[in-house]
């Protein structure tokens, strides 16, 4: 991506007072928060939870873009429709989420 696109993106991801939403959370988080609920901690019943966030009706109207987790990128509606064609075609700006450590950001 060149600065260009960079600086298009950002516009984009900013205008009509919309926000972002980061709308994963990495494996074992996730699966942390399903074992309080009573939920597998399974991949499938993760793609559910995803699906059920990117398929929200209307999300587009406040939401401009999603930040998602690496599992999240790969994955797919029930139907076969991928994650990130559906936040697409909503007009949400898919983005991923990138870890860095301590010892990452000192280089």
């Amino acid at each position: 991506m060149n600065a260009h696109e960079l600086a298009e993106t950002a516009r984009a991801l900013v205008a009509d007072d919309k926000g972002l939403l980061a709308m994963d959370e990495s494996t074992s988080t996730c699966d942390k928060r399903f074992a309080k609920l009573g939920i597998p901690q399974t991949v499938e019943a993760r793609r559910a939870y995803r699906e059920l966030i990117g398929t929200t009706p209307g999300l587009a109207e406040s939401i401009s873009g999603a930040i998602l987790y690496e599992e999240t990128i790969r994955q797919q509606k029930k139907d076969g429709t991928p994650f990130i064609k559906i936040l697409t075609d909503a007009g949400i700006i898919p983005g991923i989420k990138v870890d860095m450590g301590a010892k990452d950001m000192a280089h």
